[in-house]
């Protein structure tokens, strides 16, 4: 089985929103584990892929290239109503922060959990509110009245937001093992990576200057960025 790791930078501030808030607090949440990480859904992001892939194959100009390049989106991604003979071949896992670092806070919190429920009176040095506040942080806007040029009334939302420069990785597996000496896999391949280049928006308001991301791939375990392999990107540009 083929894994590759998608790698996500985020060069703007961030909302992997959750469709809810907190009362009292914020409007519109970010997603976030037990121990505070914020996260974005595997599901979320593989439909950004998908959307993204469907965009460039459909600005392919000649007929007949642009339906071998959306057989192998299909092949994929899958497609509606896919049976087990048409489904996704790849697996998108969240996209997390780094593991390492995920594992050695998770472990301090676990202890300080663990000093409570033996001790009702300890209190917590670091608590899970506490890594979420550390990675985001809230913001406010109102609309304007294009009449007077004030504030409109009972407009003021907050949104908690993820701080830029933060990196996510999201694990990607496949339901076979992809081999490179294969026409077939090598236009897997080209597709996966051009998608994930393409890919520059990400979240809640990517259309209103949030969620700038830059992302690249990395075949695993040998850690070699795909998305630097030019011939992969000039195989899907000569059906351009």
């Amino acid at each position: 089985m083929s894994s590759y790791i998608l790698k996500m930078k985020l060069l703007s501030d961030t909302t992997f929103g959750r469709g809810d808030g907190v009362a009292g607090l914020v409007d519109q949440e970010v997603e976030h584990d037990r121990y505070g990480f914020p996260y974005l859904r595997g599901r979320t992001l593989k439909g950004l892929l998908s959307e993204e892939c469907d965009n460039l194959v459909a600005a392919i100009r000649n007929g007949n290239q642009r339906q071998h390049w959306q057989k192998i989106s299909d092949q994929l991604f899958g497609k509606p109503g896919s049976t087990l003979d048409t489904q996704a071949i790849i697996h998108v896992g969240d996209a997390c922060l780094p593991s390492d670092l995920r594992s050695a806070i998770a472990a301090q919190l676990d202890d300080e959990l663990e000093k409570k429920r033996k001790n009702k009176e300890y209190k917590p040095t670091l608590t899970d509110r506490d890594i979420l506040e550390s990675l985001t942080t809230i913001r406010r806007q109102t609309a304007i009245d294009p009449e007077n040029g004030s504030s409109t009334e009972r407009s003021l939302r907050s949104a908690r937001i993820i701080l830029r420069e933060l990196p996510f990785e999201s694990r990607l597996l496949f339901a076979k093992e992809l081999n490179a000496d294969l026409e077939e896999d090598k236009d897997i391949l080209a597709l996966l990576i051009i998608g994930t280049l393409a890919l520059r928006r990400v979240g809640s308001g990517r259309n209103r200057g949030r969620g700038h991301v830059q992302c690249t791939l990395w075949e695993m375990p040998d850690n070699r960025e795909f998305t630097k392999e030019i011939s992969y990107i000039e195989r899907f540009g000569r059906g351009i």
